[in-house]
């Protein structure tokens, strides 16, 4: 597995692979918007090339490069304003990843809005989320960007906490080349995947592949977690120090299949970045 973290991108989109170069990373993950507000500036002319040049110079080190989208987008609202507001900040993820090059943008699947006055299925939910995945696709055609659905912990109304809500997504897609998924363990562990023993990590396997199927899998968020199994909570933790403890990260670690998947780390973390390289050391350690 290609081991890295998510970096800032504060000084220039291009110093997250300065700052993931310093760490000895082998992917990043980075946020090219805000992702706390709507509204966003288009990328600075100056600010792609400077990128675009770092991520070439850089090209045999750190690949590929995932772009986490903003946590206000909710494909599944059933308020036609945030809806507009989601769909039109999810196209401009997409034309921002596709302008500095990256490979995948990744989000949550959605949540299910909580609403007095109108209801919404799950699977009307997840069918409203592919129907606009189907759409930005056509609206970004020339785009190889792929989308990678996360799997999520499930907390209050969300979606992605089971597989079979993500192949419920992936098989409404036209463009199956534009779709894929992320798997964060942090938050599969909440959602109720055990995989704390080679036999329990075999067999979650073996379900995904027979529910979603192994080609969908991309990368993976590398967290441990504060809560139980099947709690529904997401609260991330670093690697050793939580629920899943260290061992079952040498699974996915030294697992063949995934050599060249991309593990980010998505663990607290100060300015110093200290944090990411204990967490990183303890990853390397595992690898046999």
């Amino acid at each position: 597995m290609r081991l890295g973290a998510h970096m800032s991108v504060t000084g220039g989109k291009y110093m997250a692979l300065e700052r993931g170069k310093e760490l000895g990373c082998e992917t990043i993950q980075v946020f090219i918007r805000s992702v706390r507000s709507w509204s966003a500036k288009p990328l600075v002319q100056s600010d792609i090339e400077d990128f675009l040049k770092k991520k070439e110079e850089l090209k045999e080190e750190i690949w590929p490069i995932i772009s986490h989208n903003s946590y206000l987008i909710n494909l599944a609202s059933i308020d036609n304003e945030k809806l507009e507001k989601s769909y039109s900040a999810m196209l401009d993820e997409l034309i921002k990843a596709d302008q500095l090059g990256i490979e995948y943008e990744n989000m949550h699947p959605g949540v299910i809005p909580m609403s007095d006055k109108e209801e919404i299925t799950k699977d009307e939910a997840l069918n409203q989320i592919a129907n606009q995945l189907n759409q930005l696709m056509v609206e970004t055609s020339d785009s190889k960007v792929r989308i990678l659905l996360e799997t999520t912990a499930g907390q209050g109304k969300g979606l992605g906490n089971k597989f079979h809500h993500i192949k419920t997504i992936i098989d409404k897609i036209k463009e199956k080349i534009r779709i894929g998924v992320c798997f964060d363990t942090a938050h599969s562990f909440a959602a109720g995947y055990d995989f704390t023993t080679k036999k329990k990590y075999n067999e979650m396997w073996n379900e995904f592949d027979d529910i979603i199927g192994l080609k969908y899998l991309f990368a993976f968020h590398l967290n441990d977690t504060e809560k139980d199994l099947g709690s529904r909570v997401d609260r991330h933790a670093h690697i050793g120090q939580g629920k899943i403890g260290k061992e079952p990260f040498g699974f996915f670690l030294n697992d063949d299949r995934f050599r060249d998947h991309p593990g980010i780390l998505e663990t607290p973390k100060g300015k110093d970045m200290k944090e990411d390289v204990m967490n990183l050391k303890v990853l390397r350690a595992l690898i046999k």
